[in-house]
């Protein structure tokens, strides 16, 4: 049982079995960094640990009616999900070590690999990664490593969350990393087609894009092939349903955020990173790669073809340090495919697009509400300007019940009246209402 020195006489009879001080216990800390004092209460009771946490618990504000999207979304997951991945062979293990034992957890593995290529039209996909951002910069990273080039091309109608996390694991390699700006909610072709040169390893883009709005890069992907750059898209899987896939659009790495396929949003976490790409660049991949074959009875086997971290036989020339597999994410994003179906995600799709149009026109009939970006396709998420702020608008919709959206200003500078929405096939007609009248009143 170990000791723990709750009171002052109890840390007294620590400090005296060990033969220190106070001051020699922390001595190897800098002074500038030591706290002046540990004013900490008395430890607590289990039972008053739990009504502690419950009271914490019930201050957020879980009941409100959810139209926030920018990359995370509120999808319906059928409660067979849960109920398959919390079995204890699943739900306990962590990755396979000894990979040609563990069948069950390969041939998973391999499935969704499976699917997430059947998904966005590619040859080979890898056994996942953290979540959309580090999967979007291992893209990066994997297209430098195959053209042996360091620029590296990046709208801004990307993700911006993503586009934070690649600047800060780029910022001291030697990547010339260039972000040209969006144009009327669509990727800036004149700046990104003047841009492309013999320099360029990879176009970064996104499909549909941080502001909801859809577009084909099968141009940009003919550009950039031309000088001998690759093609990197971000996308939104539950899109795939029924847009066009970036795989049929020329794109060479395909990544995008999995938590759409059946995650809770858990208030950010753990979420999945998918990614596939053209078979010839498999061995470039980071991460892990199952493959199926025969062992020597004959038998259908699982083997775990591919490792390419830094702790296995790679070591220096190990593709990434951060591919741990989040191989329960991605069997619970197996598990939400494989019960949707191909027609289930299509009719998902299209329920997103459908319930999105309809609070699109319901919501611009409003006074003083009007599309950012006009004329504009989009998929189940747009962006509005309001007659004020759109923070403070947020702020009172809130009250009335409502995460009405994403205030676009804490990204882009000239949007402090835009509010990015998004509607899921959650959303009802009647709560899609309810939201407009709730607008109508705070404006």
């Amino acid at each position: 049982m170990p000791f723990i020195a709750n009171t002052p006489q109890q840390q007294k009879q620590m400090l005296a079995e060990i033969g220190l001080t106070m001051d020699e216990l922390f001595g190897d800390i800098p002074a500038e960094l030591r706290a002046k004092a540990f004013d900490l209460p008395l430890g607590l009771s289990e039972q008053e640990v739990r009504n502690r946490l419950t009271e914490l618990a019930e201050k957020n504000a879980t009941n409100l009616t959810c139209f926030l999207g920018g990359g995370f979304y509120d999808h319906f997951i059928p409660a067979a999900v849960h109920s398959i991945i919390s079995r204890s062979e699943f739900y306990t293990a962590y990755t396979p070590y000894q990979p040609e034992l563990s069948q069950g957890t390969l041939q998973a593995t391999y499935e969704y690999q499976s699917m997430i290529c059947r998904l966005t039209e590619m040859e080979v996909s890898n056994a996942s990664l953290y979540d959309g951002g580090t999967a979007l910069y291992e893209a990066m990273m994997m297209a430098l490593r195959i053209t042996d080039r360091n620029k590296v091309i990046i709208d801004d109608s990307v993700n911006p969350i993503y586009r934070v996390m690649i600047r800060s694991y780029t910022q001291n390699l030697r990547i010339e990393l260039e972000q040209t700006h969006c144009e009327d909610g669509l990727a800036n072709r004149e700046q990104i087609l003047e841009k492309i040169d013999d320099k360029t390893a990879a176009v970064i883009l996104q499909n549909p894009n941080f502001f909801g709005c859809i577009d084909n890069f099968s141009d940009i992907a003919d550009a950039t092939h031309e000088k001998g750059g690759l093609l990197i898209i971000s996308c939104y899987p539950i899109s795939l349903g029924i847009l066009k896939t970036p795989g049929v659009m020329g794109a060479d790495i395909i990544t995008g955020e999995g938590q759409s396929l059946g995650i809770p949003m858990s208030f950010g976490g753990p979420y999945l990173g998918f990614m596939a790409s053209r078979k010839q660049y498999v061995r470039k991949m980071p991460g892990r790669i199952v493959g199926e074959t025969t062992d020597r009875s004959g038998q259908q086997a699982y083997v775990l073809t591919l490792q390419t971290r830094e702790q296995h036989i790679r070591r220096d020339k190990a593709t990434s340090n951060i591919c741990s597999n989040e191989a329960l994410c991605a069997l619970t994003a197996l598990v939400y495919l494989a019960l949707l179906g191909q027609e289930g995600l299509k009719e998902t799709a299209q329920l997103c697009a459908d319930k999105a149009s309809y609070a699109y026109k319901r919501l611009t009939a409003i006074t003083g509400v009007a599309p950012h970006f006009k004329g504009k396709w989009f998929f189940n998420e747009f962006v509005l300007d309001m007659p004020c702020e759109a923070a403070d608008v947020i702020a009172k919709l809130i009250e009335k019940g409502f995460a009405a959206g994403f205030p676009l200003s804490r990204y882009y500078d000239d949007m402090e009246n835009s509010i990015l929405i998004c509607v899921t096939e959650k959303r009802t007609k009647q709560e899609i209402g309810m939201l407009t009248e709730a607008l109508e009143s705070v404006l």
